[in-house]
């Protein structure tokens, strides 16, 4: 009975730990959205679930390191680490000097890369001695140009090897990354779609990209005139609603920007804010 006590004890311990040590990394995450919600794109870290289902994707098999950019806190590295990828082959890219310090901390093993993951091939120069096995990314690239969002996902299958995958989450309803670029699609990457993380808050989708060189593209069919003036119409209904649902996030985004200027000079909630800074500022060692 004392045995059984004592586990069930140091159980809740270890729950409690790690529950604290979640609410730390929210109040990290959330200090630095506010403070530039361009660069962290989301108010918050990705769940266990969601960075679970990133980690699925990454094949272990294939030789070379693995590319994360933007781990922040460091879940989706948790993650690819519970997969039984070898932290020595992870190489964390993150712009955010905190966020790298903390890294740092977590995972020693791992290397850690201070830069900007938009010009992958000048941040990891001399990093990489040889081609990747994957790009696993959490950057908001919904922030972002469609030109600069094609531009990354180009330079990242320049560093991989070609049965490598791009690796990328997104809140939004479709691909992140364009699939069709003025109404033609983009013919050198294919894209897969995950299940929808419903567990996830707010709920996420994965999507994986491939060279279009690793795919053996299925033979078409030849359709009737009915079929294809259907298959445009479904076309034009669907660029309408993905146009519409950048609209919207960009104004959501917008209004966002301003709430938390005005929230940041609010003197009511300046103590508010300062104790959000102090519990996401990480303890020093104890000596």
């Amino acid at each position: 009975m004392r045995l059984q006590t004592k586990r069930s004890e140091t159980g809740e311990v270890k729950k409690s730990a790690s529950i604290e040590a979640r609410l730390k990394d929210e109040a990290r995450f959330f200090r630095n959205w506010l403070e530039n919600p361009k660069v962290t794109g989301a108010v918050s870290p990705s769940g266990r679930f969601l960075a679970r289902m990133m980690a699925r994707y990454v094949d272990p098999s294939i030789s070379g390191p693995i590319i994360e950019l933007g781990p922040g806190t460091g879940p989706v590295t948790q993650a690819l680490l519970a997969k039984g990828i070898a932290p020595e082959r992870l190489i964390l890219v993150e712009f955010d000097t905190k966020f790298c310090e903390l890294l740092a901390k977590r995972f020693p093993r791992c290397r850690i890369v201070q830069g900007d993951a938009y010009d992958l091939a000048g941040t990891l120069a001399g990093v990489l001695d040889e081609p990747a096995a994957a790009v696993v990314s959490s950057l908001p690239l919904l922030n972002k140009p469609d030109a600069v969002r094609l531009g990354l996902l180009r330079e990242a299958f320049q560093l991989m090897r070609p049965e490598g995958c791009f690796v990328q989450f997104t809140y939004g309803m479709v691909s992140p990354i364009p699939r069709r670029s003025k109404g033609r699609p983009n013919p050198f990457f294919i894209a897969e779609p995950s299940p929808a993380v419903l567990l996830n808050l707010p709920p996420a989708r994965v999507w994986v990209y491939r060279p279009a060189t690793s795919h053996v593209p299925v033979p078409k069919r030849r359709a009737g005139a009915l079929m294809i003036k259907l298959r445009d119409n479904l076309r034009e209904r669907r660029e309408r609603v993905e146009m519409e649902i950048r609209l919207r996030t960009a104004k959501a985004r917008r209004e966002l920007e301003l709430q938390s200027l005005r929230m940041r000079n609010e003197p009511a909630l300046r103590p508010a804010f300062a104790f959000l800074r102090k519990i996401g500022e990480p303890k020093p060692p104890r000596s």
